[in-house]
């Protein structure tokens, strides 16, 4: 089975060559202050001048109450600036409206670099950019890239006010990392392709000749965590569990065999050129919305029945941040009310969910518009170490 190392696949859109952000940070957080073109002695005293008013350094400030409170890491933030994301495409999880609210609230310019990396590439990001003005400050990463990225030092510390509100097994005990959002892979059809042919709704019916080259990944699961994940949903499909990811790989050279299985890495481009008759993709980015298609594709969605396989993404902020306040001021952001409903709103499952229904803070609207899973009971939602397990299999044997 070919591997495929490009991550367009994982995080939808067209991909983008690195680039190095030349204006330097702390002349950033003097423009951001002023307005105007301060000197970069004038923005190094003001840096210097918040951190002393602040009392913290907040490289090392586990919490906003560690820092001296949400004002103090308010207003370093907006002394620095600027903040540095790294693989968040726009329409992914609803991160353009994420961002852009971020931005005005606060008065922070939010550089977003490379929309179409992958999580290994995020964490490759942190290791190859450290010092560097254009570094990411924070990744958005699946569950096995979170936990390689806390084993190697990469991640500082964080805990959000809200931290009570996130389940205990959906973040790090340490505060490395935390879930933020996730969903329910699913089978996206180009009906407008498969003519005739319903869209599947099991995956036994993916083996049936009549999806003869039309089932595909949203990506290689060796780098992909959208495909790994979809590799996975089939495994527990087909005798295997949160443990045991080698069913799926079993199934998918059976599709490989049989001549269903499509080369095409499906991502933005490819979906959009009617070249991906059936994607198999988180549900909330498996809409003819979230992949930038016409109102009018022919486009059919279907979490499949059995065992839902779900699953979430992970934040973490760079030990190595170049705006760490910044930094620590956008997951304060993500995991509040505001930030919370942006997710539900495109369609994803933020973490805090539950207890959002809870209190009634929840955006109504989105919440009753999710798509029907069945047996919900019955979901599996992998553990970050059994996400490290399966990555480390499929690494060794996708290809073999």
């Amino acid at each position: 089975m070919s591997t495929r190392n490009r991550r367009i696949w994982e995080r939808s859109g067209r991909p983008y060559p690195r680039k190095l952000v030349s204006v330097s940070a702390l002349t950033a957080a003097a423009l951001a202050v002023s307005g105007a073109g301060f000197s970069l002695a004038a923005s190094a005293r003001t840096a210097r001048t918040v951190a002393r008013a602040s009392g913290a350094s907040w490289s090392s400030a586990t919490s906003a109450a560690a820092g001296g409170g949400m004002s103090a890491l308010v207003a370093a933030a907006k002394a620095e600036g600027k903040l540095n994301v790294i693989a968040l495409p726009s329409n992914w999880a609803n991160y353009g409206a994420e961002i852009s609210t971020f931005a005005k609230k606060y008065g922070i310019k939010v550089v977003s670099e490379d929309p179409s990396d992958s999580s290994a590439q995020e964490i490759e990001a942190i290791k190859t950019s450290r010092g560097r003005s254009s570094a990411p400050d924070v990744v958005d990463v699946g569950g096995a890239f979170a936990s390689a990225g806390a084993s190697a030092g990469l991640f500082a510390p964080y805990k959000v006010a809200s931290w009570a509100d996130i389940p205990a097994n959906q973040k790090a005990s340490n505060a490395a990392y935390y879930q933020d959002y996730g969903g329910f892979i699913s089978f996206g059809c180009n009906m407008k392709l498969l003519g005739s042919t319903p869209c599947p709704t099991t995956w036994s019916e993916l083996e049936s000749s009549q999806y003869k080259g039309d089932v595909d990944l949203n990506g290689s699961p060796t780098s992909a965590n959208a495909a790994l994940s979809a590799v996975w949903a089939a495994a527990v499909n087909n005798g295997g569990s949160a443990g045991n990811i080698a069913p799926g790989v079993a199934f998918f050279k059976t599709l490989q065999s049989k001549g269903n299985f499509n080369s095409t890495d499906c991502n933005a481009a490819a979906v959009i050129s009617v070249s991906c008759p059936i994607t198999i993709n988180w549900d909330y980015l498996n809409t003819v919305s979230a992949w930038g298609l016409p109102g009018s594709t022919q486009w059919k969605v279907v979490d499949p029945s059995g065992i839902p396989f779900g699953g979430f993404y992970d934040q973490a902020v760079s030990k190595y941040a170049q705006h760490p306040a910044a930094a620590r001021l956008w997951e304060e952001f993500l995991y509040s009310t505001t930030g919370q409903n942006l997710w539900l709103k495109g369609g994803a499952r933020p973490v805090e969910l539950a207890a959002m229904v809870k209190a009634g803070t929840e955006a109504k609207a989105a919440y009753a518009g999710l798509p029907t899973v069945t047996d919900l009971a019955k979901a599996v939602i992998p553990t970050t170490a059994q996400s490290t397990a399966a990555s480390s299999y499929i690494t060794a044997n996708w290809t073999s």
